[in-house]
């Protein structure tokens, strides 16, 4: 077995006796580093790990039914950077490949219509989105050394959704108070970025938990501004406005100096692309309280375009010549948005100046993929890219980083994260009960995740022990399982079942849920038990590619692939006719699909 030395990593032990996992830094002589001190096996034969999971015993108002969905493997290729759910609005946000299932239109800025509105790879018809990090065999040698000097180089900064591409169209009285307020957003940023610049070279989780805190409360005032300003001058209410709150940590600097080759990779997957356009949100001026409704209602409109376009790119892969995707999704796509960004054109004129440039917004390209003739070329990903999507108003990003890079090649590669993608063999989405309670129908939309991407720099309160063999799921560990013969790895992550009964999302994408009580099952006060989803991802990993130490899961450059750092995502878009389906047969002790 293949020990490798630790990058940047947090010591994580499963406690036998309790269960309970407990994470140490180890810093490196006090100066806050994170450092290799020792060198920590990060794979783990699986009869090693002692049985830790606990079934709290049904009681006498339990709801014990399960219900299964079948939404496949990811058989149709939908592979993306983007997270949906924790960095909403930012293209390549997770700087890591995800696998999806069920929705096959969502990307990082769709909306709860364009999801609503999409096919999926679910056999009963069910849209939500499910999606989680790719697991990678690399036969090549990663050198922790890389890694540090990466570290070394590297100005951790934030990284935030933009807010005025998200917003409706904004009412002419409003526009002043409400770009004050953006430029506060901007204002914000700038100075966590400041504070950030003080641990350059190492990883500071508490001052990383401290900053984004911080920016946080901040955020949560300025946009809750923003958004009843918009509603007093007759604008409505906005929706989904508090996803945009949350900030994250981000090492984007480490990819530059990391590993980004496909050279000794074989070919093997088909390109995952996406379409991008331009932004027009942001390019508005105020519009009169006459025009909103129409202004809306077409913006609206080039939202369902492109999920439209990126739907069919997903279900057409592989059909046509070279030139099918210019002339079937494309040239048709900018044919469309030309006209609705005339008619907004139109609307705004009607009761003020018409906004100049707006056909220039029409054409998109596809990312990943050599720029088109239809795409516009240098316009279709402004104000969409990493480096620029910390901007709030009209002013630059401070010290914005460099974008980051679509995947690369036929693997799909990202700094860091190379190597062949290991399809599933297997994808159990399982939606259970509880021990104390009956459950409720889960809101339409609501925002889930489980586990923590980001365990080094944000710190593991949130992480979870996902990894685990068949024939072995009454024991979950922090560490790459090594698996008996005839076996399969199995990832198995339990998303919170209790929930606040009002919110679908909340500032930090977690408060509006919780996960029940270990001991007794029951949820805390104020929270109500819903059907708990599970989902077990199944892989068929070769053994000597186990016990040689080389799959691992694809992460964020300072987590350097850290089993710790398994999560997964969820976006609920059953209808709520399946919704109470689902709760009704888990009340009444069934097993159904």
């Amino acid at each position: 077995m293949q020990q490798r030395t630790t990058r940047i990593i947090v010591a994580v032990a499963v406690v036998a006796a309790s269960g309970v996992l407990t994470a140490t830094f180890v810093s490196s002589g006090g100066k806050g580093t994170a450092d290799a001190a020792t060198e920590l096996n990060q794979y783990v034969p699986i009869q090693q790990v002692q049985p830790n999971v606990k079934n709290p015993a049904p009681g006498a108002q339990a709801s014990t039914g399960v219900f299964t969905v079948d939404c496949g493997t990811n058989g149709n290729g939908k592979f993306s950077p983007d997270n949906p759910v924790a960095q909403p609005g930012i293209k390549n946000g997770a700087e890591h490949l995800h696998d999806f299932i069920g929705n096959l239109a969502i990307t990082t800025n769709s909306s709860n219509a364009d999801l609503d509105a999409s096919g999926t790879t679910c056999k009963n018809g069910d849209k939500s989105s499910y999606f989680w990090p790719v697991v990678r065999i690399d036969k090549t040698v990663r050198s922790g050394n890389d890694a540090q000097r990466a570290l070394a180089a590297t100005t951790p900064m934030v990284t935030c959704p933009k807010v005025r591409d998200r917003l409706p169209a904004v009412p002419a009285r409003a526009k002043r108070a409400v770009d004050d307020r953006l430029a506060a957003l901007d204002r914000g940023y700038a100075a966590a970025n400041k504070r950030m610049a003080t641990s350059k070279g190492h990883i500071d989780a508490g001052l990383n938990a401290s900053v984004l805190a911080d920016l946080r409360a901040q955020r949560t005032r300025l946009i809750k501004g923003i958004s009843d300003t918009i509603a007093a001058a007759g604008g409505g209410r906005t929706s989904g406005m508090v996803s945009l709150v949350e900030c994250d940590t981000n090492y984007d600097g480490m990819h530059a100096a990391m590993r980004h080759s496909t050279a000794s990779v074989k070919a093997g997957l088909a390109a995952s692309s996406q379409i991008q356009c331009p932004t027009v949100r942001d390019k508005l001026p105020g519009v009169s309280a006459r025009a909103l409704d129409e202004v809306n209602r077409n913006l609206a409109e080039l939202d369902r375009q492109l999920s439209e376009a990126n739907e069919r790119l997903i279900s057409t892969r592989g059909q046509g010549g070279k030139n099918f995707v210019d002339n079937a999704i494309l040239g048709p796509l900018k044919a469309k948005r030309t006209a609705v960004l005339d008619r907004i054109g139109i609307a705004i004129s009607r009761s003020a100046a018409r906004p100049q440039g707006l056909e220039a917004l029409a054409g998109c390209t596809l990312t990943g993929q050599p720029q088109t003739q239809n795409g516009q070329n240098g316009q279709n990903n402004q104000g969409n890219q990493n480096g620029q999507g910390n901007q709030n108003g009209g002013a630059a990003a401070p010290s914005a980083p460099a974008a980051l890079p679509d995947p690369q090649g036929p693997n799909l590669e990202l700094p860091n994260n190379t190597g062949g993608i290991v399809r599933p063999a297997e994808v159990l989405i399982e939606y259970r009960g509880n021990a104390t309670s009956k459950v409720v129908a889960m809101p339409k939309f609501l925002r889930a995740l489980t586990g923590d991407a980001k365990p080094i720099s944000r710190g593991p309160a949130n992480a979870r022990a996902t990894w685990t063999c068949s024939g072995f799921t009454d024991r979950l560990a922090d560490k790459y399982p090594i698996c008996p013969a005839g076996r399969q790895v199995q990832r198995v992550q339990d998303f919170p079942g209790c929930w606040d009964g009002k919110n679908i999302d909340s500032t930090n994408h977690r408060d509006h849920l919780a996960f029940a009580d270990t001991n007794t099952g029951a949820c805390k006060q104020g929270f109500v038990a819903i059907p708990q989803l599970r989902i077990t991802i199944s892989y068929d990993i070769p053994s000597d590619v186990q016990t040689k130490g080389q799959f691992a899961l694809d992460s964020f450059p300072e987590e350097d692939h850290n089993p710790f750092s398994d999560h997964n995502d969820f976006i609920n878009v059953n209808s709520a006719q399946t919704m109470q389906k689902i709760a009704t047969c888990i009340n009444k002790g069934k097993t159904c699909r």
